[in-house]
Order: C-alpha cells, then sequence, then structure tokens
C-alpha cells in the first residue's frame, strides 16, 4: 500500500499519509522516498497550483519510529559516521522538496504533529489546525534533536523566543496555543478541516499558475537574500509575468467587470 495518497482535484493536488495505524509515522527510505517523488511530480506539472498535506485516520505525523532508535535499526541503526549519511540521504531530501516546491502548499494538521511531524507541518507555507490537532517538537525528551530541519524552520514560522522554548521543552501545545503562536493560522471543527483547507487552496488556485509560482519563489528566497538581491530578482520575474498571456486574461477580465459596473 502506498504511503502517499496522491489526488488531483482541477488544479488542487491532496497529499496524504497513509499509514494510520502507525499514525503515519516517517519510518522508511520508501516513505520518504514517495514524499519526495510526489513533490516532483508536483513541481513538474504546470497544471498544479496548489497542494494541501494531510493525514490519514486520527493523527497528521507521529514524526520518527521510536521502535527503530530502541532497537538501534532503521535510520537510527550503524555507526556514527553511517547514520549522519542516512540522514543526509534520507529523510532530509523532504524538507528540500516540499519546503522548495513551487507551488503554495497547505498543511491540514488533522491530529498530533509530534517531532518530525511538526517539521513537517512547517514545511508548508499555510497550517490550518483541527481542534483535535496537537504539536510538539519532542526530540529533546528522546535525547535528540531536530534532524530534519526543525532548528531552522520553526524559528520561521513562531519566531525565536516560542522555537527556543518548543524545542528545549518538548513540550505539546493544542490547537488553541499553535493559533495563538502563529503556528497556525486558524482553527476549526475536525469534519470541517479537509473542506476548509481545500476551499482555501482553491481560492488561491484561482489566480494565475505563473505568478502564484514565481511569488512562492520570491517569498522563500526572501527569507535568507538582501533586499537588493530579492529586489533584482523581483523585477526579472516581474518582467516575465508582464509576457504571460494569464496577465492579459486578468487584465481583460478585470477590464471587462470595470465595463460592466
Amino acid at each position: 500500500m502506498s504511503f502517499i495518497l496522491y489526488k488531483q482535484t482541477g488544479s488542487v493536488v491532496t497529499l496524504m499519509l497513509n499509514k494510520p495505524e502507525e499514525r503515519n509515522a516517517l519510518s522508511t527510505p520508501a516513505q520518504w522516498g514517495e514524499i519526495v517523488n510526489a513533490c516532483e511530480r508536483v513541481k513538474n506539472d504546470m497544471s498544479v497550483k496548489a497542494v494541501v498535506l494531510t493525514g490519514a485516520g486520527a493523527a497528521f505525523c507521529a514524526g520518527g519510529n521510536i521502535k527503530d532508535m530502541r532497537d538501534k535499526t532503521g535510520i537510527a541503526g550503524g555507526s556514527p559516521n553511517q547514520i549522519r549519511e542516512g540522514y543526509r540521504s534520507g529523510i532530509q531530501r523532504i524538507p528540500l522538496a516540499l519546503y522548495n516546491l513551487d507551488v503554495p502548499t497547505i498543511a491540514a494538521v488533522n491530529g498530533p504533529a509530534i517531532g518530525a511531524g511538526c517539521d513537517l507541518a512547517c514545511m508548508c507555507d499555510i497550517r490550518i489546525a483541527s481542534s483535535k490537532a496537537t504539536f510538539a517538537e519532542s526530540f529533546v525528551r528522546l535525547g535528540i534533536i531536530p534532524g530534519d530541519g526543525g532548528a531552522w524552520l520553526l524559528p520561521r514560522v513562531v519566531g525565536i523566543s516560542k522555537a527556543a522554548e518548543m524545542i528545549f521543552t518538548g513540550d505539546m501545545m493544542d490547537a488553541d496555543e499553535a493559533l495563538a503562536c502563529g503556528l497556525v493560522s486558524r482553527v476549526v471543527a475536525p469534519e470541517e478541516l479537509l473542506e476548509e483547507a481545500h476551499a482555501l487552496a482553491q481560492h488561491i488556485a484561482a489566480n494565475p499558475a505563473p505568478a502564484l509560482r514565481m511569488a512562492k519563489r520570491l517569498l522563500r528566497e526572501g527569507q535568507h537574500t538582501r533586499l537588493d538581491t530579492l529586489l533584482e530578482m523581483s523585477a526579472a520575474f516581474q518582467a516575465l509575468a508582464h509576457f504571460t498571456p494569464e496577465h492579459d486574461a486578468a487584465l481583460a477580465a478585470f477590464w471587462a467587470k470595470k465595463k460592466a459596473e
């Protein structure tokens, strides 16, 4: 059975982690590869304008496999150098693929997002939580550190002080606390979560695809580059945007509406 269920409706793709009996834990190289491949598929499909990421069953993603840590197998197996290389060539491929995806992404957090699961949500642009969702950057509780980019991702979402609190304590937070600190942008009833996420995705996808992809790239680059560099990129991207048929169509629709008014 596939770990990732890939479903496209119009210009919106839904990616569902599909191992509910294991709380959608990120356990194996095959699973990590499926996420990376799904991102590559989205990246290369110009018909896709937005992605919703969620989990099957009661959990969003329970993070890493604690049994592997106990038994010193899987990602926790081998010498220190083998473990290091295993992270670099394995689970660390996910943040590089998902965070850098060209289209806007929405995490629909349906339940616990723990450890790597919390980081997975932070790799998305927008997070919507079910009232049943919980979050924890819990690595320190197991005597390890965020191995998949959480120390880089989390401060950019909640700020350095809150990120430090979460990383150093490993404490769990509920959906309301996640909303208060900006980890999520809204909290909805569990039965409304996917409907809300898809409605937002469709609202985003109503906009021209080239502009969405370029705006997403500028947003990402703006998080680590200088203002003058970003302005140069913006000028180049804007020149491209002005020559897209989608821009011409949007202008025509705007003036037709103004004329009708």
